[in-house]
């Protein structure tokens, strides 16, 4: 079986910031309600109907708040939205190996899937609206060895498909918080992991040997 590969999206592989900022500014304005987009656009990773929770909005309002924000998602934040660094060339080294690449995101899938499309990125499998350990129920199910993120949840579905728990510190939470959380590794960005992946790859390779 190929050496299967998770990544996760926002801050991971791409950087939304300021897309997402914009639209929640905007559905707080046409809503009448207090929303700051660059806090929200500062802490990615978690559900959106928490975000919103947690920034004291209504419960009755949350679900038009996320279908107006998503509606809103395709015109303002695709096309704003770069790839993180080294993103290109961490899935390039596990193409080099044979393996595969999947993406699993808490993001809404249909923008998930057009953030994919917008960079050109070719990848085997995708999941969204999936957060912490359920993330490891479709990890589990591709077979993947490792799983990459930036956040604690992240760390948190790796462990729960018993894959390694790769971390990169260019999301919102510290390295402190990674390994915590159960990161086995913690690199600066993802322009270490293919370095990092070369030299561990006969551990993941050896038991496809057989």
């Amino acid at each position: 079986m190929a050496l299967t590969v998770g990544f996760d999206l926002d801050m991971t592989l791409i950087d939304a910031r300021p897309g997402v900022a914009a639209a929640i500014d905007q559905v707080g304005a046409e809503f009448g309600v207090a929303l700051d987009g660059a806090d929200f656009a500062s802490r990615l990773g978690p559900p959106l109907q928490d975000m919103f929770r947690d920034a004291g909005m209504d419960e009755a309002i949350i679900p038009a708040l996320m279908d107006r924000y998503r509606a809103l998602y395709p015109t303002v934040v695709i096309a704003t939205t770069v790839a993180m660094p080294g993103a290109d060339e961490a899935m390039a080294a596990v193409r080099e190996l044979g393996g595969r690449v999947v993406v699993i995101t808490g993001k809404y899938e249909p923008n998930a899937r057009l953030h994919v499309e917008a960079l050109g990125w070719e990848i085997d499998h995708l999941r969204g609206e999936l957060w912490s350990s359920a993330k490891g129920t479709v990890l589990r199910e591709q077979g993947a060895a490792i799983y990459v993120g930036d956040h604690v949840g992240d760390m948190q579905g790796a462990l729960e498909a018993d894959a390694v728990a790769v971390a990169v510190t260019t999301g919102p939470c510290s390295r402190r918080e990674l390994v915590d959380a159960g990161a086995e590794v913690v690199l600066t960005s993802l322009n270490e992991f293919p370095a990092w992946l070369s030299d561990n790859v006969e551990r993941f390779l050896r038991p496809m040997a057989g």
